[in-house]
This record gives C-alpha cells, sequence and structure tokens, in this order.
C-alpha cells in the first residue's frame, strides 16, 4: 500500500497529510504527607481485609468514589486510577476509561474498589451488575479483576469473599 493508494496522485506537486499519533503519557505524583503507616512500597495484596485497611479511609469522604488498582503479576500496586467521583450514592464507571488506564499501565489485574457514604457496604444491583461487566471486558482483555471491595464504615463487602465474583 503506497500514499498513492490511499490519497490518489496529486499532480500539483507534493503531497502533505496529516496523521495523529497516540502516545501514553504518565504522570508522577508526590504526596507530601506521610503515607508509609498504610501504604507500603512493594506490598503485595492477597487479601480483601488488606485492601480494606490500606483503603479504609475513604469512608471519610462525602461522596462516592470508585477506585480501580492496577497490580503488576506479583499483585503488588502499580498505579491508583481515580475512575469516578459521584454523588452521594452513585457514582458512573465507564467500561473504557477503567481498561484504557489499565492497558496504559500494563497491569496484569485490577481491584476495584468504592465506598458507600452512607456507612452500609451492602452491594446494590448496580455494584453488582458493574462488577459482572468488568469481569468479562476484564477476561477479553487479558487483564483479570481479582476483586470488588466496597468500603463501609467500620466494614467491607468483597465481591469474592461473597462468591459474588
Amino acid at each position: 500500500m503506497t500514499l498513492n493508494t490511499l490519497f490518489g496522485t496529486n499532480v500539483g506537486g507534493p503531497q502533505k497529510i496529516q496523521l495523529r499519533q497516540i502516545k501514553a503519557i504518565y504522570e508522577t505524583l508526590y504526596v507530601s504527607e506521610d503515607v508509609t503507616g498504610y501504604l507500603q512500597p512493594g506490598q503485595r495484596y492477597t487479601a480483601p481485609a488488606q485492601v480494606y485497611e490500606t483503603f479504609k479511609f475513604l469512608m471519610q469522604e462525602t461522596k462516592e468514589m470508585f477506585i480501580c488498582l492496577h497490580l503488576d503479576g506479583k499483585n503488588r500496586i502499580i498505579c491508583c486510577d481515580l475512575v469516578s467521583v459521584g454523588s452521594l450514592n452513585q457514582s458512573i464507571v465507564n467500561m473504557r476509561s477503567v481498561f484504557q488506564t489499565a492497558c496504559l499501565s500494563n497491569a496484569a489485574a485490577i481491584i476495584c474498589l468504592h465506598n458507600h457514604p452512607s456507612g452500609d457496604p451492602t452491594a446494590s444491583s448496580e455494584d453488582i451488575a458493574i462488577t459482572r461487566r468488568l469481569r468479562e471486558a476484564g477476561e477479553i482483555m487479558g487483564i483479570k479483576v481479582l476483586d470488588h471491595i466496597i468500603v463501609g464504615d467500620g466494614e467491607y463487602l468483597s465481591f469474592v469473599e461473597r462468591g459474588l465474583l
């Protein structure tokens, strides 16, 4: 295939074309507070309780926040993606956004988590439906969805522990 077959011949001289190139751009954020008390570099996440203990601070938020943790092959966090900040009782989760960033970070797997500002970590029908869709999309893309954890007030719900994933 040549430029002539794509764009035709140009008898008036050289032809100029414009193409768009997409580049992955990473941004490193530096946290100025002492996070080593709850987020250890290189820590492997092997249990839902461990994720809850690290992210239980989400209960201090007044809006629902949906976060995806991108993990490497050894279940270490390589990226933390704030997918959505919603309202008091819901947030919109876009499949494309979840897996776009997971692909860019080269994640082997993801753990989804969000808070329920009400304090009750019971999964809604929407929570169950979005988790099912995330798992299906992850299987197609080759990115395993390890769990979806709902952070409540002093407790959590793990989809894996409840047999919902």
